[in-house]
């Protein structure tokens, strides 16, 4: 029986879709779902990244370092309930509560800047500041959790490029809609369309729930499963793993690093853009340049590398990239050369440096994937910003330059590219169990 023109246009299509991007027919609709939700998620915060920079900024650079203590302060608070609430609730209850529970503070600080006079702004600000970066972290962490229980490793080595473009296209959305609107419409009005943007997400990951769920016995166990365990098992794991300390360590040196570059781009842009609304486009136009050129490499590149030359080839190319970057601060700390290494850095993190971490976490059991990932990814890379922030601080107060303070940042990249390096041959290793194992059922321990 010969094929119908449209079925041999849709046979056409998955051909064209599984030669480009390895994806099969019955994995498109939970790629799309998953590729919505983390648009998405993105969406939201990047309607709101540059509204909190430039409040940052608003409110004294020289207080930067505080506000990164007090995000790493309420990553500690919150840290402990977001572990517990996991531990406690089934997954569609749980993201139901986060996610509207983030809209709520949305439309609070929404409030809060239409209310409030003048003379409390700036301590909104700051609160929104800490707030919005712990937003960052949290609601992150929580779409690769949901991405971890869906999807085998074999899947995910093949789709999290694609889906990680959502995220990016989501970004670029939303740098692009704050980037266009703010100066017309003012700040209030975008919080709450990210606002809108969190429930968004939560029906995409509804509808990838549900139809896994149908198609998949296990899938439908583990909708209905509770984790248990303790709130503190992360931090106990991680110590008792040379591995998860290598991790750990990584992430460490990388938000160092994060930290050291985003408060010596304030001081530059503080330096030469002196209006306020100028500075928060331009903050905007950054953000659309790194979710552009990473969702380029997403696309075309990060499943390719991490397929042929290795996750060790693929970590070590942002250290290397921060080593030039920082000794090329050092010798000239201007604003061209802090956003060709800002956009470069962020895009080498988005489109290679975070898809090769989340590999690393495919041979760990279950309760290391959830618990030891979480406290890594929240007060590790909380406590690297604060790293970050108070060297710099204790720098600039023992009178360096920008570009002393950026020289600092050289031997640091060194030793995270050492980290890297050693990583990337221990994963090599643990090879043969990630290929076999896979992410919703136990691993071996390394």
């Amino acid at each position: 029986m010969g094929t119908t023109p449209d079925g041999g246009a849709g046979q056409a299509r998955a051909q064209l879709l599984h030669s480009l991007f390895s994806v099969r027919r019955e994995e498109r609709r939970p790629l799309i779902l998953s590729f919505v939700y983390f648009f998405c998620v993105l969406a939201a915060y990047y309607v709101l990244r540059p509204i909190r920079d430039e409040m940052g900024v608003a409110g004294g650079v020289n207080h930067l370092p505080w506000l990164f203590l007090g995000t790493l302060s309420a990553t500690l608070l919150v840290g402990p309930l977001f572990a517990r609430l996991v531990a406690r609730l089934p997954r569609r209850r749980f993201v139901a509560w986060a996610y509207r529970g983030l809209a709520a503070c949305l439309i609070a600080f929404a409030l809060a800047l239409e209310i409030l006079p003048a003379s409390m702004q700036v301590w909104t600000g700051r609160v929104f500041f800490v707030w919005l970066s712990v937003f960052a972290v949290f609601a992150v962490s929580l779409f690769w959790a949901v991405m971890a229980d869906v999807f085998q490793a074999a899947q995910a080595r093949r789709l999290y490029g694609l889906i990680g473009a959502g995220g990016t296209l989501g970004g670029l959305a939303g740098g692009l809609l704050t980037g266009w609107l703010v100066e017309l419409v003012g700040t209030m009005p975008l919080l709450l369309v990210s606002a809108v943007l969190l429930e968004a997400a939560l029906r995409a990951m509804y509808a990838l729930s549900g139809h896994v769920a149908e198609r998949d016995g296990a899938q439908a166990r583990i909708e209905r499963e509770i984790i248990g365990g303790s709130a503190w098992a992360g931090m106990s794991g991680v110590l008792r793993s040379r591995y998860l300390l290598a991790i750990a360590l990584f992430m460490l040196l990388f938000t160092w690093g994060s930290a050291f570059l985003y408060l010596l781009q304030a001081e530059i842009v503080a330096r030469e853009i002196v209006d306020r609304a100028a500075r928060t486009a331009y903050f905007a136009r950054v953000d659309v340049w790194v979710n552009a050129l990473t969702l380029v490499v997403q696309l075309l590149l990060t499943g390719r590398l991490l397929e042929r030359v290795g996750v060790g080839a693929v970590l070590v190319f942002l250290p290397l990239l921060s080593l030039a970057g920082f000794a090329a601060l050092a010798a000239a700390p201007v604003l061209s050369l802090v956003i060709l290494l800002q956009v470069l850095r962020r895009t080498g993190d988005f489109a290679l440096s975070r898809p090769a971490r989340e590999v690393l976490y495919v041979p760990l059991s279950r309760e290391e994937k959830y618990k030891a990932k979480n406290f890594i990814d929240t007060f590790v890379f909380r406590f690297g910003d604060q790293l970050g922030a108070w060297s710099h601080a204790a720098l600039a107060a023992l009178g360096l330059s920008l570009g002393a303070i950026a020289g600092a940042a050289v031997p640091l990249s060194a030793a995270w590219l050492i980290v890297a390096v050693w990583l990337g041959r221990r994963h090599a290793t643990l090879a043969p169990v990630t290929t076999s194992a896979p992410c919703i059922h136990e691993g071996a321990r390394p």
